[in-house]
């Protein structure tokens, strides 16, 4: 165990990113246009940092979303992530109750976790916010909104750097990490697998000696 884990043995979370809160986020969209086309699926997984120092997935948040009024769905982005927007069995909500449901679930873990404000942790992330920050101004969340408004931690650079990969799928694979391309698309299934990798990244540095102080 390295000299900050000796001197911190029971560092909270908040310590670890200067007071911002992990929580990665994966969506699923109709198109890449995060004005026209509309958020479909959201999904987070919270991450918690166990007392020997090591980081692992907590709780999540999973919902699925009416497509905004005057939106564009691509039939492209459609066959990608496998989406039905009409499925009677979807059973999705209005996206300003489902923002309003994330950010009350972040906001209960920032408290839980004494930390002053989220950051996005997510697989080209700052596409994942942009989104996230268009639903925001639609649905007039910006005063309840917990997550950093252009900060974030983006796992391709950390695959890029740590597995020598940018997709997610290639990344996972080469940190022993099981992938299945089958439920790939899911935006639960791939924030599942954004936060084992982003964990793995961590758990790996600091067991090579991390650093020895953290301000």
């Amino acid at each position: 165990m390295n000299n900050f884990w000796r001197r911190n043995y029971r560092t909270p979370l908040n310590r670890r990113f200067r007071g911002f809160m992990p929580v990665v986020i994966d969506i699923e969209t109709g198109g890449v246009d995060d004005i026209k086309n509309p958020l479909l699926e959201i999904a987070a997984v919270f991450i918690k940092l166990k007392s020997n120092g090591i980081m692992e997935s907590a709780n999540e948040f999973c919902d699925h979303i009416v497509p905004f009024e005057g939106s564009i769905i691509e039939e492209k982005a459609l066959e990608i992530n496998r989406i039905d927007p009409d499925y009677p069995l979807r059973f999705p909500r209005e996206e300003k109750d489902v923002m309003t449901s994330l950010f009350t679930q972040i906001s209960q873990e920032l408290e839980n976790n004494r930390c002053k404000r989220a950051i996005l942790v997510g697989h080209n992330a700052h596409f994942d916010l942009g989104f996230i920050n268009q639903a925001i101004k639609r649905c007039g969340l910006e005063d309840i909104n917990p997550l950093h408004s252009f900060s974030v931690i983006d796992t391709v650079t950390l695959g890029s750097l740590a597995y020598g990969q940018t997709i997610l799928a290639l990344a996972v694979e080469r940190a022993g990490i099981d992938f299945n391309s089958e439920e790939a698309h899911s935006a639960l299934y791939d924030a599942h697998k954004t936060a084992e990798l982003f964990c793995k990244i961590h758990n790996k540095w600091m067991s090579l000696g991390g650093w020895d102080d953290i301000e």
